[in-house]
């Protein structure tokens, strides 16, 4: 039977055809089960993906069941993993990586290894809903009025915050504390890290509504030494060789025990490197 790709409609969740592992049939209801574990932005390509990972786990099953390694195993799903893991862990050659190409992969990706710019924040949260026109619009007035009222007398920051603010943390007087990258919702979050130090002339927006913004204190991000970070770059690199082994391996699986109804890997490769 030649392989078909069940690329899905986005947003359409369509009947797959029949899946088959070596003797082994997928089930229709095993994939529906499994889409929970693959969000996704349509129904099809988590149908896909919950497919993909069931045909990796099962040839992964069948090649320590022929190594025997499973002897001792029933269906639990505890002790077929735990075949699962002994089988990858025999099987799997993973190159440690050379300092050389440890260095050189510091130098070429110097923001993977740097500290984040930290920055010391107060705010007040004037919420309002991102489809209620109305508030956001009477939160900016808002925010504009707070912002004059700070420029003149900063000392009111706390009191503001603790009359207006929609946020816990207006029992702090507004005190968000230290932030880095990746601690506040997107959208705030990179209008923070632009901003100097001092009460921001405009109120931000987010999802929550606009937000009244002081920065306190900012400590830029600096480039760390590669002895500093050795270990995580040998880390970064063992793990990306590990991940290419494992799709060589998977791949030579499927040639060798045969897979129907679905394309395990796609053209780039992304597929099993996820």
């Amino acid at each position: 039977m030649q392989k078909i790709d069940i690329e899905m409609i986005p947003g359409s969740a369509v009947t797959p055809p029949p899946i088959r592992v070596g003797a082994a049939t997928i089930a229709e209801a095993a994939i529906a089960e499994e889409m929970q574990y693959h969000p996704a932005d349509s129904a099809g390509t988590a149908q896909l993906k919950a497919a993909r990972a069931l045909v990796v786990r099962e040839l992964l099953r069948q090649r320590a069941a022929a190594l025997g390694m499973d002897e001792a195993a029933s269906e639990a799903i505890d002790e077929a993993d735990a075949a699962i893991a002994a089988l990858l862990e025999r099987e799997l050659e993973v190159p440690e990586p050379a300092e050389a190409d440890c260095r050189r992969f510091h130098a070429a990706h110097p923001e993977r290894f740097s500290e984040p710019t930290r920055l010391r924040v107060r705010h007040v949260l004037l919420a309002a809903a991102p489809d209620d026109a109305p508030a956001r619009d009477a939160g900016y007035r808002l925010g504009e009025t707070l912002i004059r009222e700070l420029q003149a007398v900063p000392e009111r920051f706390t009191e503001f915050a603790q009359r207006h603010s929609a946020c816990p943390s207006k029992e702090q007087g507004g005190e968000l504390g230290w932030l880095v990258p990746g601690q506040t919702v997107a959208e705030l979050d990179r209008a923070l890290q632009h901003l100097p130090e001092g009460l921001h002339d405009r109120p931000l927006a987010s999802r929550y509504g606009w937000h009244v913004v002081a920065i306190d204190a900012r400590v830029e991000g600096r480039e760390l030494p590669y002895e500093q970070v050795a270990e995580h770059v040998r880390h970064s690199l063992r793990e990306q060789a590990t991940r290419r082994a494992l799709r060589h391996y998977l791949l030579a699986l499927e040639a060798e025990i045969g897979v129907e109804g679905i394309a395990l890997d796609d053209e780039g490769g992304s597929a099993l490197m996820q």
